[in-house]
Parts: structure tokens; C-alpha cells; sequence
């Protein structure tokens, strides 16, 4: 695959050591052993550089890569130097597979719940045996699924932080994140009663801030058997966060801009003026 291919802009040494390398993981394309090559000739280019012996053990090593793609690429674009790091970790994972960390793999969104589902879940909230239990199981499901709170936002918000405001509810969350957040429309009514009956208490129980573990008897309760498990907190969020997305058409503007992951969205975002809270409400689907 790499016969007739040489390596430009480095030494015949580095060139040669290259083509070894790339024959051994044997690459699938041209195209791909063109990108291999040029990859791991840069690095072969460094090693002689600082004086580090031609060889895969060596110059294969994370700390290697790293200094490689950091000093020896700095005329390159960030782009550039993304490509080549992924180009020769990948070489490194298969010509030394045993010397290479174990990868934790990426932690995927939990898939949201359907509207079925969800009606379900209401159905069984409201048909808890004392108002008491009745209102945690509803105030659960409406700050999950129609404001995405989890963990300690979740558990920390007490009923006076249920607010009308801004042609719509919000609630006022405290905290390491503190923030007002929309309520969707559909959970307004729920949210409302369950605040009123709460008061200064916390909406879904207990009376410690610092308290662990105290969903789980919401959700134990909050089962209907093989078809309906018990409620999972994360999947209510995912619930939340796909019906924002869709509001604000999230997939359209990816679509447009040909964007299939999230890692520049935050530094766009940051170079953008916060909206004004009824500007979030009507466009979170808070109004109402």
C-alpha cells in the first residue's frame, strides 16, 4: 500500500522508518495510508530531532505523541495536529495494543422517554396512596422532564423556588449552577400544586440538603411492572433536553452547518448575549 508513496519534508530516515510502520497496520486505502505516513513521519522526524531511537516502543509512548504534536507541529494548523494525534494513537493501538491504557469509553445520552411513557409515569404519580407521596412523585417527573434537573439541583429545590414569572413557571435554582429555569408548559399545573403543597420544603422529600439516595424511592414507587421500570432520572433530562432541542431547531441548524459533534458549540455560545428570561420561557416552551 505504501510503495510508490514517500513521506515530503523530512529526512530519507524518518521516510523509511514511516514506511515500516505504516505496512505493519496494514491501512485500508490509499488515502488512508497517505494520512498514516505523513503522521508518522513527523513523529519518526521529532524522535531524530531529541535524539530518540527509531522505534516503535519508544516513539509510540503517549508522553512521545504529546511532545511530538505539541512542539514538532507547531507550524501546523490545530486541525492538523488533531488529525496527526488521532493518526498515531491509532498506529499505537495496534502495533502495541498491551502498552496502551485502557480507553473509558464515552459516556452516551440515556434515550429520552416517550409521550406513552411519560403519561404513564404521570398516571402512576397521581395515583399514589397520600398527597404527600402524590406530590414528590409529580414534582420527580416535572423537574426532570420538564426542566432537566438532576443530582443536587434536583434535590435542593424547595417549593418557594416554583415561580410565575415572565409569562410563564420557573424554577429558581441554587447551587455550584444557579440559574432560572422554564418549566414546559405541560408540567406547569403538576409543578404549581406540588410547590403549593411543599412550601419551604423540598419538593421531592427529606430535610437535608447534603441528603444521598433519596430519588430511589421515588422510583421504586414509580414502576409498572416488565413493561414500565422504574424512573430513571437521566432519561427524564434526555426527556427535557430532546423537546428543547426540537423547539429551538437544534437539528436543523447542525444539519446546516454540518456539525456532528458538540465540542465547539460551547466557545460559539460563550460569544453570544445571554437571553433575557422571557425570551428563554417563550422559547423553552415555558409560556403558557
Amino acid at each position: 500500500m505504501t510503495r510508490g508513496f514517500s513521506p515530503t519534508g523530512v529526512s530519507t530516515e524518518a521516510a523509511v522508518f514511516a514506511r515500516r510502520v505504516v505496512e505493519a497496520v496494514e491501512p485500508v486505502s490509499v488515502a488512508r495510508a497517505k494520512s498514516l505516513l505523513f503522521a508518522v513521519s513527523r513523529l519518526g522526524a521529532f524522535g531524530l530531532l531529541v535524539g530518540l531511537p527509531l522505534e516503535v516502543e519508544v516513539l509510540f509512548s503517549d508522553p512521545v505523541i504529546e511532545r511530538a504534536c505539541v512542539s514538532g507541529l507547531s507550524s501546523h494548523s490545530p486541525a492538523t495536529v488533531r488529525t496527526v494525534r488521532a493518526n498515531l494513537r491509532y498506529v499505537a493501538d495496534r502495533l502495541l495494543p498491551s502498552a496502551r491504557p485502557a480507553r473509558i469509553p464515552r459516556e452516551r445520552a440515556k434515550p429520552p422517554y416517550s409521550a406513552s411513557e411519560l403519561a404513564a409515569y404521570m398516571a402512576l404519580a397521581r395515583a399514589q396512596t397520600t398527597p404527600s407521596r402524590r406530590h414528590r412523585a409529580l414534582s420527580y417527573i416535572c423537574l426532570g422532564a420538564g426542566a432537566g434537573l438532576v443530582g443536587s439541583d434536583l434535590r435542593e429545590v424547595r417549593g418557594l423556588d416554583v415561580v410565575s414569572r415572565s409569562g410563564g413557571v420557573l424554577v429558581e435554582v441554587h447551587g455550584r449552577r444557579e440559574r432560572a429555569v422554564p418549566v414546559r408548559r405541560e408540567f406547569h399545573d403538576d409543578l404549581l400544586a406540588a410547590a403549593g403543597f411543599a412550601g419551604e420544603a423540598y419538593l421531592t422529600g427529606g430535610s437535608e440538603p447534603q441528603r444521598r439516595n433519596l430519588t430511589n424511592p421515588l422510583s421504586s414507587s414509580l414502576a409498572g411492572g416488565i413493561d414500565l421500570g422504574p424512573l430513571d432520572g437521566g432519561r427524564l433530562r434526555s426527556t427535557w433536553l430532546r423537546a428543547c432541542a426540537g423547539e429551538i431547531g437544534l437539528r436543523a441548524f447542525l444539519d446546516a452547518a454540518g456539525v456532528t459533534s458538540s465540542q465547539r458549540l460551547g466557545d460559539i455560545v460563550a460569544g453570544l448575549p445571554a437571553a433575557e428570561e422571557h425570551e428563554a420561557v417563550v422559547l423553552l416552551e415555558g409560556h403558557g
